[in-house]
């Protein structure tokens, strides 16, 4: 439906009717209701808080009708002036029983002295608070998840280490961070009899599996009595499967044997599977035969195959043991474990304690050229991502917490780790989130935080596939991965009566989000509310100087070099000439670059509007543009050269990516033809998820005086064209 342009007061009868879902005597009630709600109210937030608090929507209405109020509600608002239109306030009660809001109240006196009302009036101050003390909090944090230390650190935060840009987190302690996922710790509502993972198949959605955290402890431990038999400390073996709850035990038991795991997206092209396996040096790899979705089988173990001759020990999608032939250096699951598991002692072993920065993970981010960046998690890497769950999501002890992704991808191991650390219960889904069978599967589990892509939740809007199914027992969402559309958010809150969706960005190279929403903020669809705990950074205009502090503004992040968790070493790229160089002096600190371009609004809330370099964000995932145009250039012998480009599409949500095209003289190639084409090979060769959305035909491409191709023109080129396209 179209945005409502009247106001709220404007509303009548007839256009309730016609927003659809409601019979003429219920349109009626339904008008009387909303005009006692709104009569009086001269500021828009007031009237939808108003709305939201007595429950007027609710989740069965149409979305239609939800449109109709929402956009009415906010359609003399002035974005320029006030901001952007808020959705959701948090009240002080809530505020208190939140995890920050509650450590707030015990040190916020303390830390900020008079200055300090309550977590809602006072959480702004507490954020600043944080990034200028960080040992205060890191220390009060680090007592709220479960860290338990070998050796203790000597302190919080050594400064006196020159040789690194942030300083020294936690140095001299010993753990590893696995043993702190598996034990109860000092939680009071964690027990060895909590459920720690819940689980359901596509096939079947109607059964919740459930796991204790003895269980898996006592899984994860046979596994780790396996791995030693075979394998040596700091042996690096790569994962290269689904989200399954066998995936999460491989990964905790890898870490908890002293090795290091290599996170493989389940999705990737042998050509990719390769190349990380190379990069990485891996030792191993575990796997799947088959990958089930949508109730389609896709080969895996065959990819792998092609992929390298590395030992691959592999699981069966159904039943315990493989069905097809595997080669000879390669295991079957079963075969696997037999090693072990006549041992009167295979559910236990004996953790490999590593100093604080010992390598844990390998994760790979693409960066401007064609190879992939390997990161080097360490054990500050899960630590950061428990705490921004913590504190951001308000993951707690009894949450369910789902959010379909991939060890392959950063947000895989930070749910792993959000989850065991807080003590919440991890939920899997073993299947596609695309359909229905997911929604009955967060339904059954109770789950109640979800997290999300937005590209997963326009699929979910507009094929109505979630419609009549209780999603009432969500608290709060998370988004990432993507800019969110405005109307997909509406649509997604509205399912539990208008929670929160706590939008992250961050990357993988720092373990957690550098900007998110926070439940004691008011928050806005589609924008961050705030920097996250202990992170500051400054917007760099065009010469590299900071815009004053609070000031609307849109420029390059600049992020504070004092990041517990972010990446100190790449394993095939210099790190001080990725993150550091080049980068301006801030208040006697070198900057760390991120990339991303940020707007800073009225009132302090931030949107993201793109990277500064030439990486893009397709469907999640980050890629560059190099990459892109290699495969492409190969598409077609008409072609001379490609320029790929990434836009947001006019009214928000993911990047649409674009294909400009030089052709050879006498060529007439047709856009369709080549977009197929494109998006073919872009799929075989990269990732199965890319998809061209526009090819445009050129003679020439911009370019500098040293021949160096001007994207940025491109891009704003094809914004243009957008924009004029929308308003036709």
């Amino acid at each position: 439906m179209e945005k409502k342009k009247n106001s709220i007061g404007e509303v009548g009868v007839d256009d309730i009717i016609q927003a659809g879902g409601l019979s003429t005597q219920e349109a009626k009630e339904f008008h009387k209701i909303l005009n006692g709600t709104s009569k009086g109210l001269l500021d828009p937030r007031l009237v939808w808080q108003n709305v939201v608090a007595k429950r007027i929507l609710k989740p069965w209405h149409s979305h239609g009708l939800h449109q109709l109020v929402y956009y009415s509600v906010y359609a003399r608002w002035d974005s320029s002036v006030n901001g952007p239109p808020l959705y959701w306030f948090p009240s002080l009660h809530q505020s208190k029983c939140t995890n920050l809001g509650r450590v707030m109240e015990t040190y916020g006196p303390k830390f900020l002295g008079a200055l300090y009302k309550d977590p809602v009036t006072s959480f702004r101050l507490f954020q600043k608070f944080s990034v200028q003390h960080p040992e205060a909090y890191w220390s009060i944090v680090l007592k709220e998840l479960s860290v338990i230390f070998h050796d203790v650190p000597k302190c919080i935060l050594n400064t006196t280490d020159n040789s690194k840009h942030g300083g020294t987190w936690l140095p001299g302690a010993v753990l590893n961070i696995a043993e702190c996922c598996l034990q109860p710790a000092s939680h009071p509502r964690k027990t060895d009899d909590n459920v720690a993972i819940v689980w359901g198949d596509e096939h079947d959605n109607s059964n919740v599996n459930h796991m204790t955290l003895k269980e898996l402890r006592e899984q994860v431990m046979l596994v780790a009595n396996a791995l030693d038999a075979v394998f040596t400390k700091g042996d690096t073996i790569a994962i290269d499967m689904p989200m399954t709850v066998n995936a999460v035990i491989i990964y905790l038991a890898i870490v908890l044997a002293g090795c290091v795991v290599v996170s493989i997206a389940d999705s990737f092209a042998a050509k990719e599977i390769a190349s990380r396996l190379r990069i990485s040096n891996a030792k191993a790899i575990f796997t799947q035969d088959f990958i089930v979705r949508g109730g389609r089988k896709f080969p895996l173990y065959s990819r792998v195959v092609e992929a390298a001759p590395h030992k691959a020990i592999v699981l069966s999608v159904i039943g315990n043991d493989v069905s097809i032939p595997l080669r000879q250096q390669d295991l079957s699951w079963k075969d696997f474990l037999s090693s072990v598991i006549h041992l009167p002692r295979r559910n236990y072993f004996s953790p490999v304690y590593q100093p604080v920065d010992s390598m844990t993970n390998i994760l790979f981010s693409s960066g401007t050229t064609g190879e992939p960046k390997a990161i080097v998690w360490t054990q500050l890497s899960p630590i950061r991502s428990a705490s921004d769950a913590w504190a951001h999501l308000d993951v707690q002890a009894g949450d369910v917490y789902c959010w379909p992704t991939n060890l392959g991808w950063v947000m895989g191991p930070i749910l792993l780790y959000s989850c065991f650390l807080t003590g919440a219960t991890l939920a899997l889904f073993h299947g596609s989130p695309l359909g229905r069978e997911f929604g009955k599967f967060i339904q059954n589990a109770g789950v109640t935080i979800l997290g999300t892509v937005p590209s997963l939740v326009k699929a979910w809007k507009s094929t109505n596939c979630m419609e009549g199914l209780d999603w009432t027992k969500i608290k709060s969402f998370g988004s990432t991965g993507e800019a969110s559309n405005v109307d997909d958010d509406l649509w997604l809150s509205s399912r539990t009566y208008y929670k929160p969706i706590i939008e992250c960005c961050g990357g993988t190279e720092l373990a957690s989000s550098y900007i998110q929403g926070c439940p004691l903020q008011p928050q806005a669809f589609g924008a961050f509310s705030t920097a996250s705990m202990t992170t500051g950074f400054v917007i760099l205009d065009e010469n590299g100087v900071p815009y004053p502090d609070g000031q609307p503004c849109s420029g390059e992040v600049g992020l504070f070099p004092v990041y517990l968790g972010a990446s100190e070493r790449l394993l095939n790229a210099d790190h001080y000439e990725v993150y550091f160089k080049g980068m301006p002096m801030f208040k006697g600190m070198c900057l760390r670059r991120h990339g991303d371009i940020l707007k800073r609004t009225v009132r302090g809330y931030f949107i993201v509007q793109g990277r500064a370099d030439d990486t893009m964000n397709l469907g999640g995932i980050k890629t560059s543009s190099v990459e892109i145009e290699h495969v492409c250039d190969r598409a077609d012998k008409s072609i001379i050269e490609t320029a790929a480009i990434s836009v947001a599409p006019v009214d928000g949500g993911p990047e649409l990516l674009v294909i400009f095209v030089v052709l050879k003289n006498g060529s007439n190639g047709e856009p369709d033809k080549l977009k197929m084409k494109f998006s073919k090979a872009l799929q075989t060769n990269l990732n199965p998820l890319f998809k061209v959305s526009f090819v445009k035909i050129v003679p020439e491409f911009p370019r500098t005086a040293s021949n160096k191709l001007l994207r940025r023109v491109l891009r704003d080129q094809m914004k243009h064209e957008l924009s004029i396209q929308s308003k036709i």
